[in-house]
């Protein structure tokens, strides 16, 4: 039995979700481009590990981030809560670049998709189709 798409809200959230793993891969890319280009040895500086040990990281996290957007454009039931879960977690961020970081251009610039995604993951077509629309368990293994 194939799956019902996913409403045009939750795919809008899914684009942007993906957007945001792609901002992060472009981040991690500077960090390895950063590490090669400069010389960061020496006391109180990083060195090249640490750098490319956080493009690692990122690129890693990003990846995930990426495989919940696509899912969320493809309509999988699994990628709303890790996609929701960014979403949160980007907004605790974006409030500490508000508040205590004194950057509240950056802040804005992380909050506003996220609170974007929560609103159309939430919206009455997002909960309709999270929560009323499952396919059955065995028809979900074979899409």
């Amino acid at each position: 039995m194939p799956t019902e798409a996913a409403p045009r809200s939750v795919r809008i959230a899914g684009v942007i979700t993906t957007l945001q793993a792609v901002a992060g891969l472009v981040f991690a890319t500077a960090l390895v481009v950063r590490g090669a280009a400069v010389d960061l040895g020496g006391v109180g500086e990083l060195d090249r590990r640490s750098t490319y040990g956080e493009a690692g990281y990122y690129t890693v996290l990003s990846a995930a981030v990426l495989a919940a957007g696509i899912g969320l454009v493809r309509g999988k039931h699994w990628a709303r809560t890790p996609a929701m879960l960014l979403q949160l977690l980007l907004l605790g961020a974006a409030w500490y670049a508000i508040g205590p970081s004194g950057q509240p251009l950056i802040g804005f610039a992380i909050a506003a998709p996220s609170v974007a995604v929560l609103c159309f993951m939430f919206n009455r077509e997002g909960r309709e189709w999270a929560f009323y629309s499952r396919p059955a368990p065995d028809a979900d293994r074979e899409s």
